[in-house]
């Protein structure tokens, strides 16, 4: 089954509620970047969370850029998430491996560290909002649900998983739940919906399982007047980037830079970060980007 996010609501819109599967993505970005098993983790839980986060906003061009930067060996990661469900991302060290934790999971909070989470919405207008967080855990869903609570004031759970082996990611998702004002109120409601997703033993399991989605909302809200939304939302991992945009970035260097690599290289590569696509210039494309950059420069002059 493809990638896809569900939405719902319980306790008469009380309680929102967003659930994905993120397995095909994650796996794509793990070959992409060539990632270890504990860079693959990380990624995959920010890719989810970004595309977790996104699906509450309004205008279909609004994109949410999610950054993690700790001390720990894996540096820092990047991604950008959309409400049109795609989302792109790197880790800065994809190759760094750790033994597993004390209870025999995959050591993502030893591999990011300590540090910051910086969130940037995009709403399609206007300047972006940003904030920053430190990170409590690094173990991404710990941190995001820190973060939605201390800078948006939604109190939050978000419950993110891969499992990848030797054959890959197998099973990657999450969900997210809020708790909004109105429900909030509601001591008893909020402390039972506290208990199941404490007992929850994670995400993946809940895939590996069998279970899907639906049965998954059923599961943790089916008695709370759950009412789940008709639309289904595709998820992919997709990337921008183009020969046109790399060409542009090269023009930016200027004519000297631009001669030297033609002298030096005979051309230039350029490797885009979020995807890992190769592109390559040749001298013929380096000599037209200092023929327009003259062009350009004879214009403004005359």
């Amino acid at each position: 089954m493809a990638d896809h996010l569900i939405r719902a609501t319980a306790a008469d819109d009380g309680i929102r509620v967003v659930g994905a599967i993120t397995t095909r993505l994650s796996e794509e970005a793990r070959v992409r970047h060539k990632l270890s098993y504990v860079a693959t983790a990380a990624l995959g839980r920010t890719m989810t969370s970004g595309l977790l986060m996104a699906s509450n906003m309004k205008r279909q061009e609004s994109r949410v850029n999610v950054r993690v930067k700790g001390d720990g060996p894996l540096g820092g990661i990047l991604v950008d998430a959309g409400l049109d469900g795609t989302v792109r991302g790197f880790v800065e060290n994809p190759s760094i491996e750790l033994p597993l934790n004390n209870i025999g999971k995959l050591d993502v909070g030893r591999a990011v560290g300590d540090g910051y989470l910086y969130v940037v919405r995009d709403v399609g207008y206007g300047y972006p909002y940003s904030s920053t967080v430190e990170l409590v855990s690094g173990e991404i869903g710990d941190d995001v649900a820190h973060y939605l609570l201390n800078s948006e004031q939604t109190p939050s759970a978000l419950v993110v998983g891969v499992f990848v082996d030797s054959t890959g990611v197998t099973a990657a998702g999450g969900l997210l739940i809020q708790v909004l004002p109105k429900a909030a109120r509601d001591e008893a409601l909020v402390t039972k919906l506290e208990s199941r997703v404490a007992g929850l033993s994670g995400f993946t399991p809940l895939l590996q399982s069998g279970k899907n989605l639906v049965e998954i909302f059923h599961d943790l809200l089916g008695d709370m007047g759950l009412q789940i939304f008709p639309d289904t939302q595709i998820l992919r991992f997709n990337c921008k980037c183009s020969f046109e945009r790399v060409l542009g970035a090269l023009k930016m260097l200027g004519e000297a830079e631009l001669q030297d690599m033609i002298i030096k290289d005979d051309g230039a590569e350029a490797t885009c970060d979020f995807c890992g696509t190769v592109y390559q210039a040749n001298k013929e494309h380096l000599s037209q980007l200092i023929v327009d950059l003259q062009a350009e420069s004879s214009a403004s002059q005359g």
